[in-house]
């Protein structure tokens, strides 16, 4: 087992983490009473603070499927300073200690920030990859298994978990929070009493706060939080292992200030805050600033990722399908394991800017596949065992290319058509986060698929949307 940092506070109830499983739900709201409390306590340390003047800076930093970018705005919202790194991959045998590559990323980052501007930066706040999952021992800070990645599939877990919730709940998938939790319980017979479930922008930020046992709404989703009674569900707590899940607070809520060591070693002013995060696909989507019903934004990174805005909650685990909040709106779609992982498995970068110039998006591609990296789908269909279809193989790689784009584009129009049947706003307008977004061919080539206009968003990234969580989380954003 991996230690990483120093561990916290663990649950300061009368009883042991154990004894939790006897007074789940007080443990639960006790934790989560703390929460607010310190939030409000961090809100004046703020206020009071060291940090002043109308120079005051919001990081962001979103870690992705591949690699990790900050970016450093202000009040207005403006771009002081960005930066990407790619993961390194440390290996154990064959095994990627993603662990130990996160946390280096994460480091590496903030002491890639120019020094000058590390003394105005207020906040912080992190996204992650949905339902990537670690299990953590409380009492150590170590990890108690690898983490659960946000496209595995535990298909033995998943007949426990369709018994103990309702029908076509978001949780029924293989891939969910939920069910990784449930394999990780199953499959464990000891070091349980101190554990804690953590999703990888919790434990991120946790390296910088120290504080276990907090997460935001729209990570826990997948674990079974209801964004819209704003708790846990009966069905959940019921069960042996609910005294591991978190307490949950909105995305941007303040944490508390950055630990000291790591403040003292990275240079950043006394005060400043950590925020909750949020999931890569939904910061992405803040990022573009899609306000209104009916308009969407399209994440085209390593995987496909979709969002709606719309009136009403859509939850249909059957398809893969589920809502998360946005204040008084919801958030409808899901998450494809198609995109740009596929192409990066066939075509280096400079090749697909040279094949790309060579399509006429105006006409339609005959190819018919389905683009996957490996056997698994989430999202238009959920199914763990779907193969991948990238044949038959053309004698030309531009029409290879142009087949491969277009069909993703297919999967993506088949997935918004599927929220306007089960209920969603009608999608009037697409916006198009990722690097997916750089492919001026690809998006006209959606266009024409989806038949709606498509935009790249003034802002493509979703550490510029984790930024402005970041920005919240100081009553700065209006």
């Amino acid at each position: 087992m991996l230690t990483l940092a120093n561990p916290a506070t663990p649950c300061s109830c009368a009883h042991s983490r154990r004894g939790c499983l006897l007074s789940r739900r007080r443990c639960i709201s006790l934790a989560k009473s703390r929460v607010k409390m310190s939030s409000f306590e961090d809100r004046q340390d703020y206020a009071e603070g060291e940090i002043q003047g109308s120079k005051q800076l919001y990081l962001g930093m979103d870690f992705g499927t591949s690699g990790a970018r900050y970016v450093l705005v202000d009040k207005q919202g403006t771009i002081h300073s960005e930066r990407k790194r790619t993961y390194p991959l440390p290996l154990v045998g064959n095994t990627i200690h993603w662990a130990s590559s996160w946390r280096e990323t994460l480091f590496s980052l903030l002491e890639d920030i120019p020094l000058s501007l590390r003394q105005y930066i207020a906040s912080i706040s992190i996204d992650g990859t949905s339902a990537t999952t670690l299990i953590i021992d409380s009492n150590t800070g170590e990890l108690l298994c690898r983490p659960f990645l946000y496209n595995e599939s535990l298909p033995d877990a998943l007949p426990i978990v369709t018994s103990i919730a309702p029908e076509n709940h978001t949780v029924c998938s293989g891939s969910s929070t939920l069910c990784k939790l449930v394999s990780w319980w199953n499959s464990n017979n000891s070091n349980k009493g101190s554990a804690v479930l953590m999703h990888q922008s919790d434990w991120l930020l946790w390296l910088l706060h120290g504080k276990f046992g907090i997460s935001d709404y729209n990570n826990a989703l997948k674990v079974g939080y209801d964004p819209e009674t704003d708790s846990y569900p009966s069905w959940l707590l019921a069960q042996p292992f609910s005294y591991l899940l978190p307490s949950v607070e909105a995305p941007g809520s303040p944490i508390g200030c950055m630990k000291e060591d790591i403040r003292l070693r990275f240079g950043f002013p006394k005060g400043c805050v950590v925020c909750t995060g949020t999931t890569d696909s939904i910061a992405a989507f803040l990022a573009a600033r899609a306000t209104q019903p009916g308009r969407a934004v399209t994440s085209l990174g390593s995987t496909l990722a979709i969002k709606l805005l719309s009136t009403s909650r859509i939850e249909d685990a059957r398809f893969g399908v589920y809502s998360h909040r946005l204040d008084d709106k919801w958030l409808v779609g899901g998450a494809s394991n198609t995109g740009g992982a596929v192409l990066r498995q066939i075509f280096t970068d400079d090749q697909l800017e040279v094949l790309s110039s060579q399509i006429d998006p105006l006409v339609p591609s005959p190819l018919d596949y389905y683009p996957l990296p490996a056997p698994g789908e989430r999202f238009p269909v959920a199914d763990p065992n779907m193969m991948p279809r990238l044949h038959p193989l053309p004698e030309s790689r531009v029409e290879y290319l142009h087949g491969i784009l277009e069909s993703i584009a297919r999967i993506e129009a088949k997935g918004y058509k599927l929220l306007k049947e089960l209920g969603a706003t009608e999608v009037e307008e697409v916006f198009t986060a990722g690097g997916g977004a750089k492919n001026q061919v690809w998006m006209k080539i959606r266009e024409r698929v989806l038949g709606l206009p498509v935009h790249r968003a003034s802002q493509t990234e979703a550490a510029y949307g984790a930024a402005l969580l970041a920005l919240k989380g100081v009553g700065l954003q209006n």
